[in-house]
């Protein structure tokens, strides 16, 4: 038996008996924190048995009514698209639970927290009634304002704080928009299936305006320019564990809800299609330039995941099958991708306590198994045929192409910066003269490579089958691109007439 119930409810089962332990158990906490990560991961997969990747229609419904005239309830379903990114979910908590070794203080806090967090970001993508979703999608603020100010670097408050406010500030958008929806809708429910009815009605310019609230605070949290201020500093600052979560899980949150918006409010998007894509393709290269600019590891990963999240928003706003693919695969990939670089930048700085790429020369013969992850994951990120991104990316780019032409060729251009800064730290990391302080560094120890290694073979397995990944998503990817298509059609024939 299958429930999404039991698999939200895992992490915060561990959670709860962590509080339990001793705090002096060290040792126990740690490993009760793993296993409790482990069986969440492993339930999760079982899923594939059971799901049927054909249906774009809700799979292992749950409804419980909370508040009847409120409209609220408790509500748990999956397709294609919320599957794939809880199966992204509970791989990259795992890898963060299992890495997170170089957390010597307050661990019994740590680890509770963790779990906390996992548990939310999975009730996101669970969640079929917009109220529900709000308070999941709240609650992992809780943990990683936390996580942030008291296991961070040394601008960790500072960090912790714009995070929180951004978001929030974000939300508050969107929970306006919510309300409006709600009061929209006929017999005032929360409802995903209930929003979407009322949605339709609306004219358009009200429309518009909704989405335009759920534009800001989603956008926040992918980020898209200009919105993306609070994520250099929180990445930063974040421990390595967190900062996997954040840039593997978090910006997929946006993205997830932008998708789920723009399937709501149909009219609106269409009438914003090129106000997306312009800040889409912005984002893609002004991300790119500022993550060439970097010389901060973790900045410039950070800065990096504007750009590839510039791609994702690129293949939404193409409102077509091949476009969403892409920025769906793209989800996946950049997940995998910036979840290595980080874990590998973050075990590098534990051993030299140092960010700075000018510090670095040579690894190669100090460490050539850790030279070897980092350039495979750089290269991921660049989207080489044969890796998961060289998928997205090339369906992102004829997706777009198809709606915009030959305008698309500035995606090249943030293709190209991406290249440029993946090649010169490479190069300035395992090249160049040996430098006697860089001669004792240890290299990857069997559970850094171990982690490292899932990541690794995940990105590629899918660059060379990804007929895995497109085919659970491509039920529900086709019934949002079929959406739009109608859509089109009847503003064509209305146009007509």
């Amino acid at each position: 038996m299958h429930s999404l119930t039991l698999l939200l409810l895992l992490p915060v089962l561990g959670a709860a008996i962590i509080a339990v332990l001793p705090g002096r158990s060290q040792n126990l906490i740690r490993k009760t924190a793993l296993a409790i990560s482990t069986i969440t991961l492993i339930y999760a997969f079982s899923f594939l048995l059971v799901f049927d990747a054909s249906s774009s229609a809700l799979q292992f419904s749950k409804i419980i009514p909370w508040n009847t005239r409120l409209g609220t309830s408790f509500a748990l379903g999956i397709d294609g698209i919320s599957f794939a990114m809880i199966l992204l979910a509970t791989l990259l908590s795992f890898i963060a639970i299992l890495t997170s070794h170089i957390i010597q203080e307050r661990i019994k806090g740590y680890y509770l927290l963790m779990l906390l967090l996992e548990s939310a970001m999975l009730g996101v993508f669970m969640a079929q009634d917009w109220s529900l979703f709000y308070v999941f999608w709240e609650l992992t603020l809780i943990p990683l304002f936390f996580l942030i100010d008291r296991w961070g670097g040394k601008r960790r408050s500072i960090a912790s704080l714009n995070f929180v406010l951004y978001t929030m500030g974000g939300s508050v958008f969107m929970l306006l928009s919510l309300l409006v929806l709600f009061d929209a809708t006929p017999g005032h429910s929360f409802a995903m299936d209930d929003i979407l009815v009322g949605a339709r009605t609306l004219p358009e310019h009200t429309q518009i305006l909704i989405f335009l609230g759920f534009l800001i605070g989603f956008g926040v949290k992918m980020p898209i320019f200009p919105i993306h201020g609070w994520l250099p500093l929180a990445h930063v600052e974040a421990p390595s564990p967190v900062s996997i979560l954040l840039s593997g899980i978090l910006l997929k949150m946006g993205a997830y809800g932008l998708i789920r918006a723009a399937y709501v409010l149909p009219e609106a998007v269409l009438s914003l299609q090129t106000v997306l894509m312009v800040l889409a393709l912005f984002s893609l290269i002004y991300g790119g330039l500022l993550a060439w600019r970097q010389s901060d590891l973790k900045g410039m990963i950070a800065y990096s995941s504007v750009s590839h999240m510039g791609v994702v928003l690129l293949g939404i706003a193409a409102l077509n099958i091949t476009g969403l693919t892409g920025a769906l695969m793209q989800m996946v990939a950049h997940g995998l991708v910036a979840g290595a670089l980080f874990l590998l930048i973050g075990l590098l700085y534990e051993r030299t306590h140092t960010r700075e790429i000018t510090d670095y020369s040579s690894l190669v013969k100090v460490t050539p198994r850790f030279a070897l992850f980092t350039s495979l994951a750089f290269i991921a990120a660049v989207g080489i045929p044969g890796t998961a991104g060289f998928i997205a990316e090339l369906h992102v780019i004829i997706g777009a192409f198809e709606q915009w032409g030959w305008a698309v060729i500035l995606v090249t251009i943030g293709v190209m910066i991406s290249a440029a800064y993946a090649a010169r730290t490479m190069g300035r990391l395992f090249t160049g003269p040996s430098r006697a302080n860089m001669s004792d560094i240890s290299d990857l120890q069997t559970v850094e490579m171990f982690a490292a290694s899932i990541l690794v073979l995940g990105f590629l397995f899918l660059g060379f089958f990804p007929a895995y990944a497109l085919d659970l998503m491509a039920a529900s990817a086709a019934k949002f691109s079929q959406l739009f298509s109608e859509q089109m059609v009847a503003q064509t024939l209305t146009g007509v007439m």
